[in-house]
């Protein structure tokens, strides 16, 4: 019993002391917020805390935040705040991102993804790799965008998309400047393309999608959205997948961190074993940083 107990308040005290920023894996369906929940759940569960139930508990000896919402029909790299790194997220997520879209002719729906009810249907054999080459140009630089109606933005406290679902009038917001910083066809196959896409902050992949089908003469929607780079952060190099969210695992992914390297050439050094995060650790991190 004095040996589990042992190990519990280490591993307790380890999960305390961890600060800095990491990404994980979302996968299609959850959504960023779910997947910090569970990210929540599963670390306190090894920390031996009791009723490891993020919803509930109002103290916790956890404080997560995430770098920026991704789609729940979207999948791909989350960079997440752990501790004192919930402070940073802006800091550290200052560049660019990336996303791999695949886009379908013919077809636009209500939330301009394949989640949403199909609103309108066009023809697109007129529509040649050459012509949508073309339209991509417009689409790059310096650009104003209208944001999705279903989207994490919010009125009156509220979130667009949640308005929506409860059935009320919702306003589309302005068009706002956005910098699209490339924009490469990888694939065209109709109905189906692919986009390879970096763009600062801001900006919408379903959007664009949207706009390119009505500048083809024609309409479009999302059929898969996948993140790919987020600031230093990418998929392949930084992304802990489920079966790694451990205090182990993230222990190593902070301190190999793009944000702890950052830290290190400007002569701090990154903290992930400090007692004296404890009590900012004790706060609730259910809100997440955007």
């Amino acid at each position: 019993m004095a040996a589990h107990g042992a190990a519990h308040n280490m591993s307790l005290s380890k999960l305390q002391s961890l600060n800095g920023i990491f990404a994980v894996y979302k996968k299609k369906g959850p959504t960023s917020a779910d997947v910090l929940n569970a990210l929540k759940e599963k670390l306190l569960k090894e920390a031996g805390v009791a009723n490891p139930n993020p919803r509930k508990r109002k103290k916790q000896a956890l404080k997560l935040g995430h770098g920026g919402t991704l789609d729940s029909a979207a999948s791909g790299i989350l960079v997440v705040g752990i501790g004192d790194g919930t402070k940073m997220l802006t800091t550290m997520l200052a560049g660019s991102k990336k996303y791999t879209a695949v886009g379908e002719l013919g077809k636009a729906t209500d939330t301009l993804d394949a989640t949403g009810n199909v609103v309108k249907e066009q023809s697109y054999d007129h529509i040649s790799r050459q012509d949508m080459e073309e339209k991509l140009r417009h689409f790059t630089g310096d650009i104003l965008q209208v944001p999705p109606l279903y989207s994490a933005l919010k009125k009156d406290g509220k979130r667009l998309s949640v308005l929506l679902k409860q059935g009320h009038e919702v306003e589309a917001k302005p068009a706002r400047p956005v910098k699209v910083y490339s924009l490469t066809l990888k694939e065209f196959s109709p109905p189906h393309f692919t986009l390879d896409v970096e763009c600062g902050g801001g900006f919408y992949v379903r959007s664009l999608v949207d706009d390119l089908g009505k500048a083809l003469s024609c309409c479009a929607h999302v059929c898969e959205l996948i993140r790919t780079k987020q600031g230093q952060f990418t998929l392949d190099q930084h992304a802990l997948h489920e079966d790694r969210w451990t205090l182990q695992d993230i222990s190593q992914s902070l301190q190999c961190s793009p944000a702890s390297m950052a830290q290190e050439k400007n002569g701090k050094k990154p903290n992930t074993d400090n007692s004296s995060s404890q009590a900012g650790a004790q706060e609730d991190g259910e809100t997440s940083q955007q």
